[in-house]
């Protein structure tokens, strides 16, 4: 099948509604207040009778960002006071050792450090941490530790003290190189001291090296856009994450400053998707999902080949673990069948901690229902197929059974050509691939709930 093809500008636009990304299924809109700190320690406890040592994902959120960028949907703290980050850091440390103790039968596989801006940390601060986890946690030889990195605060020897903690993975925010785009945006920044920093990561043999992009930003056109990629693609990543601008000003009061004039119209926007599509898999990236590309012989794309890629609050992952367990303001842990989320607010996230008490303040106890209809969806979000034998050995269903009403709904998708329908697979067609999301909202039973009505993102 062609671009062309794939870019079929009349399915787009008909599919080019809200819907969840699905970097959690149920997403965090179905989350309910007060959830049981009771219930925290039994979705752990479903380990205890299990001999083998289950491997945990750590996510560690820093709020704290030195500007605003007016783009940003993230839970952020913007300040130029860096002590604050001392204090956080000490909070941190106390979190983590109240956790570890109920983590014996984990082994610390992975960690990441997302924000927020999490290179608002020094690396003295970021060694801090990294020992207390040490000392604490059983944890592997070889942790993948990967770092979101913002270029305009951070020296380029920042790089190589990273290295010399155990980071092996960064990733950079690049957005658009061109600077009345950047502008717009307050978030003027050096490509060339973005292409050193690529350069020492090279140098100090890190695994992978991630730099983000994003469409649909105040005065993008297709010729900037292009100069953005050709840059990027001379950078030689091994990965792209290539973001949709989601414009939510209602939700979002920093976004409040971008003017609804400014942005490109609807079919703009897909031009400017398609180009990227397209020169990012000429210069040789293959297009892993939604918005990740990776080189042939990145981790992402050996595991969307043999069919083993994943999905996590951070996107798509080539390793799925049985837990991950969030540190700091914000954070979601999701362990076995619980979802439950830290305060939002760095008050009471404080508070909690001084008083010792449960910092879990939303969540989700997951059904039975729940978990089957999760890796459906997970399948299909991550390698568009999937065998219902798999689902019915999986969870003792009778697939078609199950989800009479969900196959007789995606017969739309059959009749605009965008999958198969087969007595024992589904299976996702190319140019189905960019509207997956719609595909797996025919499987999301909590959609109907008030909470989640026009809280989503546009397809593209």
């Amino acid at each position: 099948m062609t671009l062309l093809e794939i870019f079929d500008a009349t399915i787009l636009n008909k599919y080019n509604t809200s819907a969840p990304r699905y970097t959690s299924y149920p997403t965090a809109l179905s989350f309910e207040d007060n959830i049981a700190e009771q219930s925290y320690f039994s979705a752990i406890r479903i380990n205890e009778t299990k001999s083998k040592v289950q491997d945990l994902s750590l996510y560690i959120h820093i709020p704290f960002c030195h500007s605003l960028c007016y783009y940003c949907a993230c839970n952020k703290i913007v300040t130029r006071h860096v002590h604050k980050a001392n204090e956080y850091v000490e909070y941190l440390i106390k979190e983590i050792s109240s956790r570890a103790v109920h983590f014996k039968q984990y082994r610390v596989s992975q960690i990441h450090f997302g924000g927020g801006t999490p290179s608002f940390l020094n690396a003295e601060q970021l060694h801090k941490i990294i020992s207390t986890i040490r000392a604490l946690f059983d944890h592997s030889t070889s942790i993948d530790m990967s770092i979101e990195i913002d270029p305009r605060r951070i020296h380029e020897r920042y790089i190589e003290e990273l290295k010399f903690i155990g980071f092996n993975r960064i990733s950079l925010g690049v957005q658009d190189i061109n600077q009345d785009v950047q502008e717009k945006i307050n978030r003027v920044q050096d490509t060339a001291f973005i292409e050193s920093l690529v350069d020492q990561a090279r140098m100090h043999q890190f695994k992978s090296v991630n730099l983000d992009l994003i469409y649909g930003l105040p005065l993008q056109d297709i010729e900037g856009f292009e100069r953005t990629l050709d840059k990027v693609i001379e950078i030689n990543p091994d990965r792209i994450s290539l973001f949709s601008y989601a414009h939510l000003p209602s939700q979002f009061a920093a976004q409040r400053k971008i003017k609804d004039e400014w942005l490109p119209k609807a079919d703009e926007k897909l031009a400017l998707f398609e180009l990227a599509v397209r020169k990012l898999c000429d210069a040789g990236y293959v297009f892993i999902g939604m918005d990740h590309f990776a080189k042939p012989d990145d981790e992402l794309c050996q595991s969307l080949n043999k069919g083993e890629l994943h999905r996590n609050f951070q996107g798509y992952t080539n390793k799925q673990y049985p837990a991950l367990l969030g540190l700091g303001v914000s954070s979601i842990s999701s362990i076995n069948n619980l979802y439950i989320q830290n305060p939002k607010e760095l008050k009471e996230y404080y508070k909690r901690i001084d008083q010792a008490r449960p910092l879990g303040v939303k969540g989700l106890v997951m059904s039975q229902d729940d978990t089957i209809r999760r890796e459906v969806i997970n399948r299909l979000m991550c390698n568009f197929q999937l065998e219902k034998s798999v689902i019915e050995a999986q969870f003792n269903i009778e697939f078609d059974k199950y989800f009479a009403w969900e196959l007789k709904e995606m017969a739309r998708f059959v009749g605009d050509d965008l999958l198969l329908l087969q007595d024992k697979r589904i299976q996702v067609k190319e140019k189905g691939r960019l509207v997956i999301r719609h595909i797996c909202m025919t499987f999301d039973a909590h959609l109907s709930s008030n909470a989640h009505q026009n809280r989503y993102s546009k397809v593209i």
